[in-house]
């Protein structure tokens, strides 16, 4: 198994890449189960508003999570600072210590490869706890116009 890996993977962390796959796996699964348990019913479908909330909350949230400042301290243990990247954001490249430690690394430096956790977990919100869900959505929504509004400003100052 490892020469294929070794062949087909080219330096790139697959073990860790399977963790991570088998993480979510697992993490969705549970969900579902709990969801059966507790007889949580999935709606028919989600309104064009929930989709266009949590799509907005989901970029600011993956944005905030990869490349934020701020948060930079839950990177730090799977991560190496390269340099700032713009607006409160940094540039920061995986560690390469451990397999394991490489794919979290790639996945909380990756705001596409954290949107799908994120995605999944302010969708299944909507199923459990939807008022709570759209309050930290609209929150988040807030925060990515407010950005928005940012750059336009320093962009017509300039």
């Amino acid at each position: 198994m490892k020469r294929i890996w070794k062949a087909y993977g080219e330096g790139r962390p697959l073990p860790g890449y399977l963790v991570a796959m088998g993480s979510y796996a697992v993490l969705v699964g549970t969900v579902s189960a709990v969801g059966r348990l507790t007889g949580a019913r999935l709606p028919d479908g989600f309104s064009l508003g929930d989709t266009a909330l949590v799509s907005v909350a989901t970029h600011k949230a993956s944005r905030l999570l990869t490349k934020e400042a701020v948060t930079s301290p839950l990177r730090a243990p799977f991560t190496r600072y390269e340099a700032p990247a713009g607006h409160a954001e940094l540039k920061e490249s995986p560690r390469k210590d451990h397999p394991a430690q490489h794919a979290i690394g790639e996945l909380i430096t990756c705001p596409f490869c954290a949107g799908v956790w994120i995605a999944s977990g302010l969708t299944a919100g909507l199923v459990f706890a939807p008022r709570l869900t759209r309050l930290v959505a609209t929150a988040l929504t807030a925060v990515a116009a407010s950005d928005a509004l940012n750059l336009a400003y320093d962009k017509l100052r300039s």
